[in-house]
């Protein structure tokens, strides 16, 4: 034994009596009983004893690492404290006097006294005591109970590592005379490398209640800490840190604080329930920030936790954790399997929050098939998740296990929203599950299935009381809304009137009772505190930055794991909202902004990203926080242009990682989108081709990416003038689209072959191709693409002759609002252009007349394009503005307007876009000789 005495009941540790509790107990002591005449400290002031106070309780509960800090490091906490340079003085003094068996008896006989009498007995006046029922008064409780419990062998053990503990400071402190206490005697009981404890009632020390209060405590053999110190010093990179770039910080190995000491032997693990709150703050840092973990190191780090406490299973979930989030398949199913074969599950898994026990019971073959399906599904296998899923079903029905089918149910929804399947036969149609019919013979397909999946889930989670899963199906319901066209389940009979489109007040409705169940979070008595440490460890942590100046320069001001909490700020209070709850609140408002940017509402998009980036931070994790990042930014490049884009996402990249997926996809993005504007071809295609290397070579996986690469592609073939090429990829792409019901993309798709058409001059045929779009806009209220796609009918009308000119300009001025109020530069710059050519096609218009009526909305579209580098159509902007300069006379604008062209000219020849270069220089010929 390397930390003191120990009791088991059961075979399992319950409380271990530390020589760092010891002087833990001595800081009560003190701050309990600081009102008797005979204490030797006095307080300066109430704020200095509060200040203890706050100390000692954050002190018992952090879970800054899994070892006990050592002497000299509670001693520089007391420093840091100011004010209470005695106390430490004091402390040491009293640590001294204990130099026996009878001294160790001696005070806990005494520290009894720190305890209130019972309700009834008669206490002296203005004598404050500690509750018995309190933090630290069932703390003092344990620790006097343990001893008392202890063996005389298990108090010399405690008695020789007071010792060390003490000489780990001070060299001066030795052990008593050989004439008190017969030295040879006492190594002799120490040889034993166990000592056997005797059970005890509980109840004969009152403790009755206090069984979950006194959590275990684990105690180090002394061959695994020899073990564990040599490997932290053998290993390359001992010190994991947490930070924005993976710089050093506290909170996950306590190396910096010097927990794991090379001079002794002295390592004692805390409390059961302070190890796993360590565990579940490293689980929820890992899912926020996984790149700042190195997976081996950490992995190493973990290993050897294990083979100090092999009874903390949990340990092995953690392990998966970190396999998982690192894309380690083959680690994580095994490490996986590992815990449930050694727990058989019965430990629960990790959640954010405490949250009541009868919410999720876990422990059974169903919860390791519902793990085991979310791992199949985060690596890309939809089919395995599935066949795990419905198997975790029908065993959740079996056992009637209700939490585990309503999670199961929600996992299978998440599934099947987010990736493509389109046959269900086989897979879920089994008689344990939803079936392949309504029951009548009506077929039923995958979106029918996965609507009827969502409510079911949803009034199991409504009757299980389970807020979260609640909230989350509010969410799931709303995605659904957006997306897809609610049809009946029924074939025959009687019909009621609908109207085949989605209903943008359903999603705002599903919203906002997904936000009210948030809100009410607490009114039906599962309100539960933020009892998880975390607000202990970060004020102990600000406490040692404050008395090691060199490593408050070490921690990151933003890191994503260390929280702005003022060192001394005593009226702080933890959060009493779980993480969960708001990981789940900021969830809604990045799905508002993505219902805009279906929409339309660029302003409500970037309003909601802003409320999530700002308000929602620190439950995020690193991707969801890196979509609302990319969200910012995109609504820069679209309304500032890319200089202003590039910017920002330099500063993105330094906050979050390069190898984030969100951060790459958004510059892949901006980088073919300049490309393109820029005429630069072969930039563009080198680009194109990095998207398809970030998607899953599955089928149904990844198909939002999957998507935009073949958009671009085609785009890119457009913009190269392979229509035919274009035209294939597109059509392709529509199959896809409507193979997996992706009916949104395939406005988008539609769009983009009626554009093929109209550049290839084939106008009537793009028209039907822009009609189907704009039919799809209408069902899916797709606002501002349904402008874009106006403003393309407009212009097929207007190619099909100066007769319809009237037509094309009713419809601008129809799409006018929308683009002006909503509208990009792009989108902009095109309108505008497109006005002026339908009064230029309009035989009524005279130039002469009324020139600013066109020089107006070209001059307009010409500085929108130039900030956004789209060198083709401003040429055209410019060569409409000089026509109309020529024929007005106005010969020195239209050199400059030439001039302004020659510039485009050379930049366009650089990038090698021949058709626009010709382009630049017919028309630099033209008028250079009229």
């Amino acid at each position: 034994m390397a930390g003191g005495g120990s009791l088991k009941e059961g075979g399992s540790p319950v409380f271990d009596i530390t020589p760092h509790k010891i002087a833990v107990c001595h800081l009560v002591q003190v701050f309990a009983l600081h009102t008797q005449p005979d204490m030797p400290f006095v307080f300066q002031s109430v704020s200095h004893h509060h200040r203890l106070g706050l100390f000692l309780f954050s002190l018992t509960r952090s879970c800054e690492g899994f070892l006990e800090p050592s002497l000299e490091e509670l001693l520089n906490q007391l420093k840091a404290l100011g004010g209470l340079a005695m106390l430490s003085e004091h402390l040491i003094s009293n640590l001294l006097v204990l130099s026996s068996p009878d001294d160790l008896f001696n005070f806990f006989d005494k520290l009894r006294g720190v305890l209130a009498a019972p309700e009834g007995s008669s206490m002296e006046e203005e004598q404050a005591l500690l509750d018995p029922n309190s933090h630290l008064g069932i703390f003092i409780r344990c620790c006097i109970l343990t001893f008392n419990m202890l063996p005389f062998e298990g108090v010399c053990h405690l008695l020789t590592n007071l010792v060390a503990y003490c000489n780990s400071n001070d060299s001066t402190y030795e052990m008593a005379e050989d004439d008190d206490f017969n030295g040879s005697e006492f190594h002799e009981l120490l040889e034993d490398p166990e000592v056997d404890c005797e059970s005890a009632e509980l109840e004969e020390y009152g403790l009755q209640n206090d069984t979950q209060a006194a959590e275990n405590l684990t105690h180090i053999p002394s061959k695994f800490l020899s073990s564990f110190l040599e490997d932290n010093q053998a290993s390359d990179s001992p010190r994991i840190k947490h930070g924005d770039d993976g710089s050093q910080s506290g909170g996950l190995v306590p190396l910096l604080n010097n927990n794991f000491r090379t001079d002794d032997n002295l390592g004692v693990l805390r409390s059961r329930w302070q190890i796993e709150g360590y565990l579940n703050m490293q689980a929820d840092l890992l899912e926020k920030d996984a790149i700042s973990f190195p997976l081996y190191s950490f992995s190493a780090t973990l290993r050897q936790l294990q083979k100090l406490a092999p009874e903390l299973h949990r340990v092995r979930y953690l392990q998966y954790l970190n396999a998982l989030y690192h894309n380690d398949y083959l680690s994580a199913l095994d490490e996986l399997h590992c815990y449930f074969d050694y727990s058989a599950g019965m430990e629960g898994l990790f959640s954010r929050s405490p949250s009541p026990s009868s919410e999720f019971e876990v422990g059974r073959y169903e919860t390791a098939l519902l793990c085991l399906g979310t791992l199949q599904c985060h690596f890309g296998h939809p089919k395995k998740a599935l066949e795990a899923l419905t198997e975790a079903v029908r065993i959740s029905q079996q056992n009637s296990d209700d939490s585990c089918l309503a999670y199961t149910l929600a996992a299978i929804c998440k599934l099947l929203s987010e990736i493509g399947i389109s046959n269900m036969t086989g897979i879920i149609g089994s008689p344990y599950s939803l079936g392949t019919t309504t029951g009548l013979g009506t077929p039923l397909s995958t979106q029918q299935q996965l609507l009827v999946l969502l409510k079911r889930s949803l009034e199991r989670a409504d009757h299980l009381k389970h807020t979260n899963l609640l909230a989350f199906n509010h969410l799931a319901l709303a995605k659904f809304d957006l997306k897809h066209v609610k049809k009946p389940l029924l074939s025959f009979g009687p019909k009621a009137s609908m109207k085949l489109r989605t209903c943008p007040t359903s999603v705002c409705r599903e919203l906002r009772l997904s936000s009210h169940v948030l809100s009410e979070f607490g009114t039906d008595g599962l309100l539960q505190l933020n009892d998880t440490g975390s607000f202990s460890t970060s004020w102990l942590k600000n406490l040692s930055a404050v008395g090691n100046p060199w490593l408050k320069k070490l921690q990151k001001p933003r890191s994503l794991s260390v929280n702005d909490y003022d060192t001394f700020q005593f009226y702080a209070q933890p959060s009493p909202i779980p993480g969960s709850v708001l990981q789940l609140a900021g969830a809604s408002y990045l799905l508002r902004a993505t219902s805009w940017e279906h929409y339309g509402s660029a302003p409500l998009v970037r309003m909601n990203a802003l409320v999530y980036a700002t308000c929602f931070a620190d439950a995020a994790s690193s991707s969801e926080l890196s979509l609302a990042y990319v969200k910012l930014i995109q609504h820069l490049s679209v309304f500032k242009g890319y200089t202003e884009a590039f910017n920002a996402l330099k500063l993105a990249e330094e906050k979050f990682s390069v190898s984030s997926t969100h951060i790459r996809l958004l510059k892949l993005q901006l980088l073919h989108a300049r490309s393109l504007h820029r005429g630069n071809i072969q930039e563009a295609q080198q680009v194109c081709d990095q998207f398809g290397v970030l998607a899953s070579s599955v089928t149904g996986v990844d198909m939002e990416l999957k998507t935009e690469a073949s958009l671009r592609h085609a785009r890119t073939l457009l913009a190269a003038n392979q229509f035919s090429q274009a035209a294939a990829v597109a059509s392709n792409l529509f199959c896809t689209c409507y193979k997996f019901n992706m009916q949104v993309e395939n406005a988008t798709v539609l769009l983009l072959l009626a554009e093929i058409h109209k550049k290839s001059g084939d106008a009537v045929l793009g028209l039907s191709y822009v009609l189907a779009s704009l039919s799809f806009c209408k069902t899916f209220n797709l606002d501002l693409l349904e402008a874009s796609a106006t403003v393309t009918l407009a212009e097929l009308w207007l190619s099909l002759g100066s007769s319809h000119a009237k037509k094309a300009s009713s419809l601008i001025y129809q799409a006018l609002p929308v683009i002006l109020g909503h509208g990009g530069l792009e989108l902009r710059a095109r309108a505008n252009i497109a006005v002026a050519k339908c009064l230029l096609a309009d035989p009524s218009y005279l130039v002469s007349e009324d020139p600013d009526a066109v020089l107006d909305p070209l001059s307009q579209a010409s500085e929108e394009l130039q900030i956004l580098e789209y060198h083709e159509m401003a040429a055209e902007a410019f060569y409409l503005m000089a026509i109309i300069f020529n024929s007005l006379g106005r010969q020195m604008d239209r050199g400059l307007i030439i001039s302004s062209d020659t510039e485009l000219f050379s930049t366009v020849s650089t990038h090698g876009n021949f058709h626009l270069a010709c382009h630049t220089m017919s028309f630099q010929l033209v008028y250079t000789s009229v």
